[in-house]
């Protein structure tokens, strides 16, 4: 009399193995697609651009250091004047406005976040806060001190050139621009779908459980 075989049972202790979603082409949800990274290059080079209008703003707002000259040597006109402390801050707060702005103009253009978009948006940012500062000192008086105290003569107030005396701000740009973004992708941005519920590998479709292995 021969022993019937029956297929082993799966053991209650090893769940089963669980595989990620794919889409419909064979591919991760989490893959980076060609169209994403030319999403990125086109945010880093708009925004690095926009640096320009930092660099305009800045010139145009930042209140003005004034120096004189005796002949010899310059000097303050104005020694407890504020204005080298206030173009740092209006170079702060420039960039922190065009920082938001740049942020919700990339997140209205595609809802959503992404590594590449995110590292676009990083890097844009960096360079035009440094093409907004260097536009500046190019558009502002000239850093030729003896030569704008001669121009200007003995006596005659003239003003300083553009500069920054806390190269920090340079980072306000960047770091408002990747907060606002992610702050703005956790409450607008697409939810990921709620994983759909493993079946129960010990039960039948009917929610009963499978009947015994006959015995020998």
């Amino acid at each position: 009399m021969t022993e019937a075989v029956t297929p082993p049972s799966p053991s209650p202790s090893e769940p089963p193995q669980a595989f990620p979603p794919e889409k419909p082409g064979g591919a991760p949800e989490s893959a980076i697609t060609a169209a994403d990274v030319r999403d990125g290059a086109a945010v880093t080079l708009v925004v690095g651009v926009a640096g320009v209008l930092l660099g305009l703003l800045w010139v145009w707002l930042a209140p003005r250091v004034q120096y004189v000259s005796n002949g010899e040597a310059v000097f303050l006109r104005n020694t407890e004047s504020e204005g080298r402390i206030g173009s740092d801050g209006t170079f702060l707060l420039l960039s922190a406005g065009l920082g938001a702005l740049s942020s919700v103009a990339t997140f209205l253009w595609r809802r959503r976040g992404g590594v590449p978009l995110v590292i676009g948006l990083g890097l844009g940012s960096c360079f035009a806060a440094l093409v907004g500062w260097r536009l500046g000192l190019w558009l502002g008086p000239t850093s030729d001190l003896a030569a704008a105290a001669a121009k200007a003569g003995k006596g005659v107030a003239f003003e300083a050139p553009m500069q920054l005396l806390a190269y920090g701000v340079l980072l306000a740009w960047p770091m408002v621009a990747i907060l606002v973004h992610l702050a703005l992708t956790a409450v607008w941005g697409p939810r990921d779908p709620a994983p759909a519920a493993w079946p129960d590998p010990y039960t039948t479709p009917d929610g009963l459980l499978p009947p015994p292995p006959p015995q020998a």
